[in-house]
């Protein structure tokens, strides 16, 4: 797993990062390094973290 993804908490906001299109979206868990994510245009999405490090928002 990327280790930034090893960071993120449900509840935290983050980015894909080839697909800006799906809008933040809100980590729902982190389990084992799959991480499942709501985007806002998207929906839900579980994402291998091994293969994709997302992008934490903080603004």
């Amino acid at each position: 797993m990327n280790s930034m993804n090893a960071l993120l908490e449900p509840g935290m906001i983050v980015r894909h990062p080839d697909r800006p299109d799906w809008g933040d979206g809100q980590v729902q868990s982190n389990i084992g390094g799959i991480v499942t994510v709501m985007f806002r245009d998207e929906g839900k999405v579980v994402i291998d973290g091994s293969r994709v490090a997302l992008i934490a928002v903080f603004d």
